[in-house]
């Protein structure tokens, strides 16, 4: 495990004199996508790579106890034990990265981790998520309350407006103060990129970011109208690369909204190989934040493994 990034001054210098080249961007994103992917037995071991670094997420207004605990079973067992099996994995201990939740239902997360003897970390996402419109108090709150609870890394939502009208030092001291209140909580930030408007914003955004000590940037909140593209997961992993370049500190990166298919996943794990390099590909730096994307996933290892497509019914719900 690396060292948790600790942070810097907000170097204002660095972050005013940066430009993004959006053609070359969009270009780069095309032959990302445009890429080959492992097939068979490569690909199956591509995609139990993606399970151990999905963030398993449920944000709903009707999140339940019971469907949080569904949620955790299901994250202890991803995969079918006799499909690992078949596939001679099924004591590799395949869990997913994470389970995420509202802060209200932390405590439940928790207790259903525990009973199952299971220390997987619960995520919870905070600060007046997803518009990050409520008071700093609220939000500095609604942190402390869930570490309190239990949740060992907190997704974070940055105040949009501070981003879109360039107060980079509101930002950077706001963002400071989330981290403290983690403590040693691992924290996430959250861009909101579909709402930053321009590519160099992102990256601007990025860069604040990790100047205040965040763990991981996030592109979404999985809400707005636009989450995770690839063109602006370019963007942001090249700020965590000159980030790390200039400071030695590695920041993960977490993709989030609307990734649904088992090849997006692949896809991803392409982009962050080709852009960062294979540390970048396990769960302390590389997270998938999804709800739906692990049945996906399972299908088609079922269909590696069996040679047909499974019915709805012969695998366990998420």
């Amino acid at each position: 495990m690396s060292a948790r990034n600790p942070g810097m001054d907000l170097d204002l210098e660095w972050v005013l004199k940066v430009r993004v080249n959006t053609q070359a961007v969009l270009k780069r994103a095309q032959q990302i996508q445009g890429g080959k992917v492992a097939k068979k037995q490569w690909q199956a071991a591509w995609l139990l790579k993606a399970v151990t670094c999905i963030d398993l997420t449920t944000l709903a207004g009707d999140d339940t106890p019971s469907n949080v605990h569904r949620l955790c079973m299901k994250a202890t067992q991803p995969i079918r034990h006799d499909l690992l099996k078949s596939m001679d994995m099924h004591d590799k201990g395949i869990t997913t990265a994470a389970v995420c939740v509202y802060p209200s239902r932390v405590a439940d997360a928790v207790k259903s981790l525990k009973a199952a003897n299971s220390s997987l970390p619960v995520a919870s996402v905070a600060t007046g998520f997803p518009a990050g419109q409520t008071p700093l108090k609220t939000r500095l709150e609604e942190v402390q309350m869930a570490v309190e609870d239990g949740a060992t890394e907190i997704d974070i939502v940055i105040n949009r407006t501070l981003a879109l009208t360039g107060q980079w030092r509101a930002l950077y001291d706001e963002i400071r103060q989330f981290r403290e209140a983690c403590g040693d909580a691992h924290m996430k930030t959250i861009l909101a990129v579909g709402e930053l408007g321009t590519f160099t914003n992102v990256y601007k955004a990025s860069l604040v970011s990790m100047m205040a000590g965040s763990d991981f940037i996030k592109t979404s909140t999985g809400k707005e109208s636009v989450n995770a593209t690839y063109p602006v997961a370019i963007v942001m992993v090249r700020a965590i690369r000159d980030y790390c370049l200039r400071t030695g500190y590695k920041v993960g990166f977490k993709p989030a909204g609307g990734i649904r298919t088992a090849q997006e996943s692949l896809v991803w794990l392409t982009l962050m190989k080709e852009e960062l390099g294979d540390e970048w590909l396990s769960p302390h730096l590389f997270r998938l934040g999804a709800s739906s994307l692990l049945a996906d996933i399972e299908r088609q290892i079922y269909h590696y493994v069996t040679g047909r497509y499974p019915a709805y019914h012969e695998l366990p719900m998420a």
